[in-house]
């Protein structure tokens, strides 16, 4: 994992070549999953670079959501269960 100071001069250097708002875009693409290939061919990079810069800036957060079907059976009073067929 980068260390802060490295993340900043990362950040630093990757603003003064492509600038502010090619950094918002690449974050937005990130955050959006677009492939490492398009955003590769956006910015005339590799893919690992890619990678690398996603890396850097940011962290990829997984997320379990429970369907609201099962969500309401939590929700039921034992009354309302009904049984299994």
């Amino acid at each position: 994992m980068a260390s802060a100071r490295s993340r900043e001069k990362v950040a630093r250097n990757f603003v003064k070549r492509y600038g502010r708002k090619a950094l918002r875009d690449l974050l937005v693409a990130l955050a959006n999953g677009e492939s490492g290939q398009s955003i590769a061919e956006t910015f005339s990079v590799s893919r690992e670079r890619v990678r690398q810069w996603k890396n850097t800036f940011g962290t990829v957060v997984t997320l379990y959501q429970v369907h609201p079907d099962v969500e309401a059976l939590l929700l039921e009073s034992p009354a309302q269960q009904r049984s299994p067929r």
